[in-house]
């Protein structure tokens, strides 16, 4: 949890400059206490000009931000969202909240969203993709945007894992419609919660900007409590206080994933040697988070013992294998409106990715990585398969 681990006076000093501006935490009005003090509006500034989009959106949480994003492309009740079977459980979640239909996709070896396998799973009623870059490694997100140009569909990029990561020196988030991003406690760059919205178009920008604000038009020629509106939304804005902790994080950012590059590194000169292994795939030109190290071992069991013995050692994996059940559509049979699309059962629905993830390891990589971690995930590989 790299962003954690670098809070420190930068981000205090964000909000002891709220609090010595008006103290105002609400991101709009009150323009004559704050004296010109807007959080939420300079890290939106700053993050749609570090990642090069057009605008900017902050939000409550990644998972606020996809349905957000579903609402201002005017995704509807019976309209099909295709996302991929290895995500968290909040994009199909934002999905189901949108009353649209989720479908998932197999993956590939790069453990995100299966091109071939979408284009088969496109329909008449299908409306957007939603392509997620997991755990810091690209998708084949060239080959997703064509398909989806090619039969007229929507594409939002959940960068949730993937905040920094670009392919072909473009920032992940920027090849579709929108990108959206988490900041919870556990991803590259933290508020602790929040999330951010990018958007090539100004039409879907002012439609979100409005929705996640209770329709609010902020129409700079009307007071507040007289403010315009064309449509009804719902209450998903980012306090200042979010927005003060935002940008002292993004100021990070880049730090970080070189760190974790680096770190990245010494984790697999270690493992060079070791029979058995196979590294997760990356897209050709892409450039990785390095969120987490993702290797395939020969079976499911290794997979578990190497679990085991790292955990003897004093450490952890990283979702796979000790917390797929929330990241893995085929065991979600309590959402029905993904149960019930599929005539089979959901745990048989997508054997592809069973297959890849149940041989799956992963290992967070942390920017205070200990200097004798490397030779630690070499003997409990080790271990584990003897």
């Amino acid at each position: 949890m790299p962003g954690y681990e670098l809070i420190g006076e930068e981000e205090l000093d964000e909000i002891k400059d709220i609090f010595s501006n008006g103290k105002v935490l609400f991101r709009h009005g009150f323009e004559n206490l704050r004296k010109g003090c807007f959080k939420v509006r300079d890290f939106e500034n700053n993050f749609k000009n570090h990642m090069n989009s057009n605008f900017a959106l902050g939000v409550t949480s990644g998972t606020s931000a996809l349905r957000v994003a579903l609402s201002s492309l005017g995704i509807k009740e019976g309209d099909e969202v295709i996302t991929q079977s290895f995500t968290f459980v909040a994009t199909v979640e934002a999905i189901v909240e949108s009353n649209a239909i989720p479908v998932c996709t197999e993956i590939d070896k790069t453990l995100n969203m299966d091109p071939e396998d979408l284009e088969k799973k496109i329909t008449k009623k299908t409306k957007a993709v939603i392509a997620v870059h997991m755990l810091g490694t690209p998708s084949r997100i060239r080959e997703i945007k064509d398909i989806c140009d090619k039969h007229n569909l929507f594409l939002i990029e959940d960068t949730a894992w993937g905040c920094g990561g670009k392919v072909q020196n473009k920032f992940l988030g920027t090849f579709g419609d929108i990108g959206t991003f988490s900041f919870d406690f556990a991803k590259t760059i933290t508020c602790g919660e929040g999330g951010m919205i990018l958007f090539n178009k100004e039409e879907h920008f002012k439609k979100a900007a409005a929705w996640h604000d209770h329709g609010h038009e902020n129409n700079p020629t009307l007071p507040r409590w007289e403010d315009s509106r064309s449509a009804s939304g719902f209450n998903f804005r980012m306090s200042e206080l979010t927005g003060a902790i935002g940008i002292a994080q993004l100021k990070k950012l880049n730090l970080i994933i070189n760190k974790q590059r680096e770190n990245k590194k010494l984790i697999l000169n270690e493992l060079k040697d070791c029979k058995g292994i196979r590294l997760r795939e990356s897209p050709i030109d892409s450039y990785e988070t390095a969120d987490a190290l993702i290797f395939f071992v020969e079976n499911e069991n290794i997979a578990k013992n190497f679990r085991k013995c790292f955990l003897k050692r004093g450490y952890s994996t990283k979702i796979l294998p000790e917390a797929i059940s929330w990241h893995f559509a085929g065991l979600w049979d309590h959402i029905k409106e993904l149960k019930n699309h599929f005539d089979i059962e959901l745990s048989n629905q997508f054997p592809k990715s069973k297959e890849l993830l149940s041989k799956s390891v992963a290992l967070p990589i942390n920017y205070t990585m200990p200097s004798n971690y490397p030779k630690e995930v070499k003997k409990a590989y080790l271990e584990a398969i003897s």
